[in-house]
């Protein structure tokens, strides 16, 4: 059929959301003449000639579609990891004359109505997506007999799509080098999956890629699809509450009532069926249960199924008898067969993220399977921040101090396993729950670092099991309730977690360095902020002046204790922000309406208290290596390389101790210069004028920084500072989010110090640096853009820990 033709058909096609009629089959010999039929939800014919995938597709029969990743990128950067699902997509097939499309149809938008003219005006309303075509070569009974190869080698992971996000380059999927595999396809009652080899050309330039890939210009991955039938009725779709701990998907249903909003949402979870539905507690005809992939390698693997089987717990404390559990994936089962929940231990070139979610019915929001990743490296990370804080090396105590430190490393893997799971599960994070100590396992969690005399102690780093605020998540999403009961014992619930004086705070205000709540925190401990940061001063001022050959395996080349001084040095990074968002902070309260309290903000002498706090990062002392420590921070040995996980240097090959100090800067100014929070302390200010507001902030910055006399010892590192201080006035000044009364401020402050330092071009230590600093701030209060900048330091990555 002509181009034209097809186009015009499958607009009528769209547009009426009907099926034409099927055309007769071809008068040609039967494709699948000879071959062995395998029946399933998907009839497949193995053997076909060529590289064809025959199939028998259903028409017009709705089912999910799911991309997948066997074989991966292996970058964090990116993403694409192994065994990474999409989300779900609803799909048909429809035959249009001698064509098939596959068609996505649009879950966005529609009518939950017994009116079938009104349900069809929703769908007539939106657009859907035609993802393929292909020719009809037969059918058989009510089966359309297609050849399926050229839709399995489309990129419908979106693998092309997520390089160039992350800046690697284009690529264009080269269908010379992309092939399905015929012995990849298998079919089953209920889903059917496929598999392809996708090559992507590129310049082959990125120095990422170039590391990773064997060829950066031809980058080949394995795709699977799988289409999974529709579950069965019966699930009874929970509405979402915003204060319930858990995650939502939305619709917009036009059949709402008039008085109804048209966005709903509904909370995912899994279907649980009581055998026993009137008795309190019961067994679930089908538990919940994850596999936890076998390419795990000990003490892992048993730190995360011990972890995971955390959430027995809170099932059985919901009325469930045996209905959830984790177990080792036996040999035969395939992790990404959407029958099984999977934990997938992902390799990675660098340490990064672990992640859950679910496969979801977008139509009610029942988790069809659970996914797991999670990072193998970041355990590395955690047994080398042990091993920094207790540089068990050369000790008298060696052998406990190591065990001590891999006992922290994995009490942590089990808390990561039990998190990532309860996403799966249908939670989302809880950052206020670290206010409660062991709150929650959907918290961040900060180890929990002892002090005692001149002894650094881990020992109960991390909690144990899962928390209160869990076992309320999992009791308002998986509890049974009579049907009329359900939104009054949910409200009892909630009135209870509330009243034992938890707190919930999730991503949407939490992760932003400007974000207002004081309590919404990551990586944060303890419910004293300021004590948590002096106590982590503390820590970290020991652990410095012990700085040495005892923090690395004496196996390894001596180039890496600079990277093993990196997590220390910032060792106060995530405190500091939890200082910092006292300053402008405002508490409030997730929930609705009947449930909404006024909006407080922090009172006065706590903002001072953490802006005086927070200047304590920025201290000469503070920044000041230990004598000795820099001596021992010889380059990377031959054949080893500096990487993201150092300092950036500007003196090559050696430590550059000038951008230590200015990455310990940044952490500070970036925190108190964020004009979000500048322009809600002028607010707060002309509210209550003893507040601090943003003019309060930099005086004390300045106060901190430019005004403090430095002697001769410490000129070197004050310097540092300062001229990071001033370049992050320089960037908050630049920025289009400062109210207009904010940036007066700032400049006005910037004016005060440009004529300081033009007073001060000719003192015998620092006139050079005052002459230049009263220079440029001349040239920039001109004009702005006439000043070339500097770049403002990197701060090594901190998360994930």
């Amino acid at each position: 059929m002509h181009l034209r033709g097809l186009r015009a058909a499958l607009a009528a096609l769209l547009l009426s959301g009907h099926a034409l009629a099927p055309a007769a089959t071809r008068d040609a010999t039967d494709p699948t003449a000879g071959l062995t039929r395998q029946a399933g939800l998907i009839d497949l014919y193995p053997g076909a000639a060529g590289n064809q995938i025959l199939a028998g597709v259903p028409i017009d029969q709705t089912l999910l579609l799911v991309s997948a990743l066997p074989g991966s990128l292996g970058s964090n950067e990116v993403g694409l990891d192994r065994n990474q699902l999409s989300s779900p997509r609803l799909v048909s097939f429809r035959r249009v004359g001698e064509r098939l499309a596959l068609i996505q149809h649009n879950t966005a938008f529609t009518a939950r109505s017994s009116d079938a003219a009104e349900r069809a005006a929703v769908t007539a309303a939106f657009a859907e997506s035609v993802l393929w075509t292909g020719d009809v070569q037969g059918q058989r009974e009510d089966r359309v007999i297609v050849d399926l190869s050229s839709l399995l080698v489309l990129d419908l992971h979106g693998a092309a799509t997520s390089l160039k996000a992350a800046e690697q380059g284009d690529h264009a999927l080269d269908a010379q080098r992309s092939l399905a595999l015929p012995e990849a396809a298998h079919s089953f009652p209920d889903n059917a999956e496929f598999e392809a080899l996708l090559t992507f050309a590129g310049a082959g330039e990125s120095p990422l890629l170039q590391q990773i890939v064997p060829d950066a210009r031809s980058l080949t991955l394995r795709q699977r699809l799988s289409f999974v039938r529709l579950p069965e009725p019966g699930f009874e779709a929970r509405p979402f509450h915003p204060a319930s701990g858990a995650y939502s998907i939305s619709q917009v249903n036009f059949a709402q009532p008039l008085s109804a909003p048209l966005g709903q949402h509904w909370q995912p979870r899994f279907r649980l069926q009581a055998t026993d539905p009137t008795a309190e507690r019961s067994r679930a005809v089908k538990p919940i249960v994850f596999l936890l992939d076998r390419g795990t390698p000990e003490p892992m693997r048993s730190a995360l199924l011990e972890g995971g089987n955390w959430w027995q717990r809170a099932f059985e404390a919901a009325g469930w008898i045996d209905a959830y559990r984790v177990e080792l994936q036996p040999e035969s089962a395939d992790l990404l067969d959407l029958r099984h929940n999977a934990i997938t231990w992902t390799h990675r070139a660098t340490r990064g993220w672990s992640y859950g979610g679910g496969i979801i019915d977008p139509r009610t929001g029942e988790i069809i399977k659970g996914f797991v990743n999670l990072g193998s490296q970041r355990v590395r990370q955690d047994l080398l921040i042990a091993e920094v804080l207790l540089a068990p090396y050369g000790q008298p105590e060696e052998a406990a101090l190591l065990q001590q430190a891999q006992a922290m490393a994995l009490a942590r893997l089990r808390q990561l396993s039990a998190h990532e799971i309860g996403h799966a599960l249908g939670l989302a994070h809880n950052f206020a729950a670290s206010l409660q100590g062991n709150g929650s396992v959907m918290d961040y969690p900060h180890p929990l670092i002892s002090l005692k005399g001149e002894q650094i102690s881990l020992v109960d780093a991390y909690g144990v099991g899962v928390g209160e605020w869990d076992l309320f998540a999992i009791r308002h999403g998986y509890q049974r309730f009579a049907a009329d009961a359900l939104a009054a014992g949910q409200a009892a619930l909630r009135a209870d977690i509330r009243a034992a004086g938890f707190d919930y705070v999730s991503d949407a205000d939490a992760r932003a360095p400007g974000d207002a709540h004081p309590t919404g925190l990551l990586w944060d401990f303890g419910g004293d902020t300021l004590g948590s940061w002096q106590r982590l001063l503390a820590v970290r001022g020991l652990a410095l002046r012990r700085f040495g050959a005892g923090v690395l395996p004496p196996d390894r080349q001596a180039g890496e204790l600079e990277a093993r001084l990196v997590p220390l040095y910032l060792l106060h990074r995530y405190q500091a922000e939890a200082v910092a968002r006292q300053l402008g902070g405002v508490e409030y309260r997730q929930g609705l309406m009947a449930d909404a309290r006024p909006a407080q903000a922090v009172p006065p002498e706590a903002q001072q208290a953490a802006l005086q706090a927070l200047l304590q990062g920025i201290s000469v002392d503070s920044l000041t290596l230990p004598d000795g420590i820099v001596a021992q921070l010889l380059p990377p040995a031959v054949e080893y390389q500096r990487n993201a996980e150092y300092f950036h240097s500007r003196s090559l090959p050696l430590f550059d101790p000038d951008a230590a100090v200015g990455a310990a800067t940044l952490l500070i100014s970036q925190f108190l210069l964020q004009p979000d929070r500048l322009n809600r302390m002028h607010w707060q200010r002309t509210r209550d004028a003893r507040q601090p507001d943003a003019a309060a902030v930099i005086d004390a910055l300045l106060q901190a920084s430019w005004r403090q006399e430095a002697n001769a010892a410490q000129q070197a590192v004050a310097w540092a500072r300062n001229w990071v201080v001033l370049d992050s006035l320089y960037a908050t000044l630049d920025s289009p989010r400062l109210q207009p009364v904010v940036a007066a401020q700032l400049r006005a402050a910037l004016v005060q110090l440009q004529a300081s330092a033009q007073r001060r071009r000719n003192d015998d230590r620092s006139g050079a640096q005052f002459a230049q600093a009263a220079d440029e701030i001349a040239r920039y209060l001109q004009d702005p853009a006439s000043l070339p900048r500097r770049s403002l330091p990197r701060i090594p990555p901190g998360s994930p820990i």
